[in-house]
């Protein structure tokens, strides 16, 4: 059972997916460490013997990852909003920051729902 970071990383998968479990590691910081340690991308983590378990710990563990790079983050969204950026503006109102569209597409972040022609429409009554 290998763990790094406080995370355990799924002992069926190959090395190189199974690495994305931890957060801060995607697929090419995984690929490109795996490839500076010279184990194989296609390796299992039972596999792996404790001396290149260690290895990999270590290197993996000089990133920055998990809780540092999440107070990162939000320490950097916190600025944000302090200095009043737009980015922090839109941070707080929680809308898109990006410069995504707003008319039709944030639907879930804001909260309205589908409006169409006739849905607050009433129906006339024949008399």
């Amino acid at each position: 059972m290998l763990r790094i970071a406080g995370i355990t990383v799924p002992e069926g998968k190959r090395l190189d997916i199974a690495l994305t479990a931890i957060y801060g590691v995607g697929r090419p910081r995984a690929a490109a460490t795996l490839d500076a340690l010279g184990i194989g991308r296609h390796t299992r983590a039972s596999d792996l013997s404790p001396k290149e378990e260690t290895a990999l710990r270590e290197a993996i563990e000089a990133f920055k990852i998990e809780g540092e790079l999440k107070r990162e983050i939000s320490a950097n969204i916190r600025r944000l909003k302090d200095i009043k950026a737009h980015r922090g503006i839109r941070h707080l109102k929680k809308l898109p920051a990006r410069g995504q569209r707003t008319k039709t597409n944030s639907r879930t972040v804001r909260g309205n729902v589908r409006k169409t022609m006739t849905s607050g429409r009433r129906k006339l009554e024949k008399t």
